[in-house]
């Protein structure tokens, strides 16, 4: 059978070092190259939308200056509580804040994804998926930010590791809350494809 994937023709580079994005991009069967790019993701009071459409401009834009001739695709994750947005906690003290703050109450995901071609061409999309956590205990949330997994995740919580078990709801585009909305990739790689 025909994958729902349509690629453009040449390299496609991720162009994030996140070992979930790549997991969820391998099980559809896509091929591509890793390149992270490190960019600066301070909140500066940015809508989230913005800021998760901005960051992942900026790593496609970045991967794009080394790889010309390649489809670079950039995403980014952010958290947000009303406008506020939560990135990586730095230290246990900020990961226990962001889990009391998320506990018993809904946040938004919101991943942005870009797509940015040979001879300046460039797409960039925001999903949004709601997620509702549980109410919390103390003990509950002292467990979790024992483990390394809340540090390098905005949030403070992982979706598909062991934060699984903080949550109560998903609405929306559920691939989006681990860091990459599939439906909003694939149709952009695919008006890419049917443009290269």
């Amino acid at each position: 059978m025909k994958s729902p994937w349509l690629l453009p023709r040449g390299r496609l580079i991720l162009a994030s070092g996140s070992p979930r994005r790549q997991a969820l991009l391998r099980a559809q069967g896509v091929r591509f190259r890793v390149a992270a790019q490190d960019v600066d993701e301070t909140w500066r009071g940015e809508r989230p939308e913005a800021l998760a459409r901005k960051l992942a401009l900026e790593k496609a834009l970045s991967a794009a200056r080394r790889h010309p001739r390649a489809w670079c695709l950039g995403a980014d994750t952010v958290v947000a509580l009303g406008d506020e947005v939560f990135g990586k906690p730095a230290s246990r003290r900020e990961a226990t804040g962001m889990l009391r703050r998320l506990s018993g109450r809904w946040h938004r995901v919101i991943t942005g994804v870009a797509l940015v071609g040979p001879r300046g061409s460039r797409a960039v999309r925001a999903v949004t998926t709601r997620v509702r956590f549980r109410r919390l205990t103390a003990a509950e949330i002292a467990w979790y930010v024992a483990d390394p997994e809340p540090y390098d995740k905005a949030g403070a919580y992982a979706a598909q590791g062991k934060g699984a078990v903080l949550l109560a709801a998903i609405e929306g585009d559920a691939p989006n809350v681990i860091g990459l909305p599939l439906g909003a990739t694939r149709a952009l790689l695919a008006r890419a494809a049917s443009r290269s």
